[in-house]
């Protein structure tokens, strides 16, 4: 039993500090409060994505694979997401996909 409440409390801290790993609010400057905007007038619009599709995108463009919908905007968001996890990134799309 003590073993099974020491896993949960870990687990539940590692859940929590994937969480409170990315603060969205940081993304704001270039796609809005609300991810309502192109940022820099070209990139999707993230309120419009999937979980899957930020996630897909969010990791991507961490490891290079990911370069639409300009190439060059790749550089600019592998810059913000390389010092993230894999989980870290699919936890930031998980809070604002849909």
């Amino acid at each position: 039993m003590k073993k099974i409440i020491v896993a949960s409390i870990a687990a539940m801290a590692v859940s929590g500090a994937l969480m409170a790993g990315i603060n969205p609010a940081t993304c704001a400057g270039c796609h809005g409060a609300h991810f309502e905007k192109h940022a820099l007038g070209v990139s999707h619009i993230v309120a419009d994505m999937t979980h899957k599709e930020i996630e897909k995108a969010l990791i991507g463009y961490k490891d290079g694979t990911y370069k639409k919908p300009v190439p060059a905007m790749a550089g600019v968001m592998k810059g913000q997401v390389a010092r993230y996890s894999d989980a870290e990134l699919k936890a930031l799309a998980q809070k604002i996909g849909k």
